[in-house]
């Protein structure tokens, strides 16, 4: 009679990639409650279990489970089911997608979508509503751009939002006139005036975008707030029922940090929450806005094109303040900044953090860091670098158009990772897909939707990229045992037929 399989151990039979210094490849893990036991040849490691269940993945690559270091996950949910308009080349293919959906959508129905580019669209200047109106006169449309920093509506969606010509503008943000783009904080007063999903509809959003983004071959997320309080609650109830099949680092805006202080989120409370897979990590901050937006926060001579120096959003005081509260609380001070200004400024609130940072072990991170002057480029060493390369190929012909000064240090990810930042990459869907494949095509090729490159010399290699979404997201997030295969890490890999080709995640 032969002997049963051991309950609750695994050997993988598979080239494996470890990212452990110590032991760069082997042949075969052992695997047990949910976590790598050891590492080894193939011998050894079926000397250490002879009667575990064995997987044979010896034709595939192996490595940690890739995470997106940057995304809007609930957010990202929903925009599956909206109007996509990623690839959109002018404005009547717009107006056609839109007829389309209005077409099949009941009257007083708002449509929402969004992904196009207004240089994609050949647009010199913000669009108005009479190109909406002209294909939806009975539906309101909300269209939002690819960085989400702009939006486009028609009338009938301004009409519900009581904005008309005479409207202030709010705090943060701006209605442009002739109307119909909204920039930053402007693009809220129309939100606000679209009926509230239920509690069952953000159910099924956060179930659709972490299964897509496991079914890609990710096992965790970092979901960067801009999202409704009932976003994060969604993905904690999927936790909390063993439905979430992603391990999730979330922040919370800072207008909720109060919050946070109210419920002893922190160091107080376990590192994970109360499903096992969520956890409160950290603070969001907007520095500025985006670069096709123009929006971005630039240092003079701001865009080549005249149109300024673009819009600066929280305070370098406020992030000082607000920061320091939330590495109190164990939670990570976390910016977006995407103009040069922007990060230079950031990078001088930081300053005043860093002691306390490096007291609790909370990395400081700065999300996009797109554009950067040459000299704050090693004011980076130690600050978590949550960057998308697939952003470089929509963002390349608006460099050389807006940022021509800024081309050799737009990007620049070698620069960072030599200067001692932690790379780590992400998508910022539903800005971009999560598509890993395309942040390594960017990373590696550097070359743009045009085929022309932007800084070569930033390059990283395979090895890089596949480090920036693995172990760097872990360091990022404050987690030891992620992003690395050794003994006492997380059971938590990625299957390649190679590099950066197709992927699916392994579990265990």
């Amino acid at each position: 009679m032969s002997e049963r399989p051991a309950p609750d151990l695994t050997i993988i039979h598979v080239r494996t990639l470890t990212l452990d210094e110590t032991q760069p490849q082997v042949e075969a893990i052992l695997v047990g409650g949910s976590r790598v036991l050891a590492v080894g040849t193939r011998e050894e490691v079926s000397a250490l279990a002879p009667r575990a269940r064995v997987l044979d993945h010896r034709d595939l690559i192996l490595t940690p489970g890739l995470s997106d270091a940057h995304i809007h996950l609930v957010s990202y949910g929903f925009s599956l089911s909206e109007l996509g308009l990623h690839g959109a080349r002018s404005v009547s293919e717009v107006q056609a997608r839109v007829l389309q959906r209005v077409l099949n959508t009941p009257a007083g129905t708002w449509i929402r979508g969004g992904g196009f580019l207004l240089s994609d669209l050949g647009l010199g200047e913000y669009p108005t509503v009479r190109a909406l109106d002209e294909v939806s006169p009975h539906h309101p449309v909300l269209l939002y751009s690819r960085d989400l920093h702009l939006a486009w509506a028609n009338s009938l969606a301004l009409r519900l939002a009581g904005i008309s010509e005479t409207t202030p503008d709010p705090e943060g943000g701006v209605i442009v006139r002739p109307l119909g783009t909204l920039l930053e904080g402007a693009t809220e007063l129309v939100a606000h005036a679209m009926p509230t999903p239920s509690e069952a509809e953000y159910l099924r959003a956060a179930k659709a975008g972490v299964d897509d983004l496991a079914s890609r071959g990710y096992v965790s997320a970092h979901t960067m707030a801009f999202e409704a309080p009932e976003a994060p609650r969604a993905l904690q109830t999927l936790a909390a029922r063993g439905e979430l099949p992603l391990r999730v680092w979330a922040s919370l805006p800072h207008e909720r940090l109060h919050l946070a202080r109210d419920l002893g989120v922190g160091h107080s409370v376990p590192r994970e929450g109360p499903g096992g897979l969520f956890q409160w990590g950290g603070v969001k901050f907007f520095a500025d806005g985006a670069l096709g937006s123009r929006t971005a926060w630039l240092h003079a001579p701001g865009f080549a094109d005249r149109s300024g120096t673009g819009i600066p959003l929280d305070s370098p005081d406020l992030i000082r303040e607000l920061g320091t509260e939330a590495l109190r609380l164990g939670l990570a001070p976390v910016t977006h900044a995407i103009g040069d200004r922007a990060n230079t400024e950031v990078l001088d609130a930081y300053d005043t953090l860093r002691d306390l940072a490096a007291r609790k072990n909370i990395p400081l991170r700065i999300e996009h860091a797109q554009h950067l002057r040459p000299e704050d480029i090693p004011r980076f060493r130690g600050i978590a670098a949550g960057v998308q390369p697939i952003h470089l190929h929509a963002d390349g012909p608006l460099i050389r158009t807006l940022l021509p000064h800024l081309t050799g240090t737009s990007y620049p990810f070698r620069s960072l990772r030599e200067a001692g930042a932690i790379l780590a990459f992400g998508s910022d869907a539903p800005v971009a897909p999560p598509e890993y494949r395309a942040n390594f095509a960017a990373a590696i090729t550097r070359r743009d939707d045009e085929g022309h490159p932007l800084a070569p010399h930033e390059a990283l290699t395979e090895m890089d990229v596949l480090w920036a979404h693995t172990r760097g997201p872990a360091l990022a997030a404050g987690w030891d045992d992620e992003g690395i295969i050794r003994p006492g890490a997380r059971a938590a890999f990625t299957l390649w037929d190679r590099l950066g080709g197709n992927a699916r995640a392994l579990v265990l």
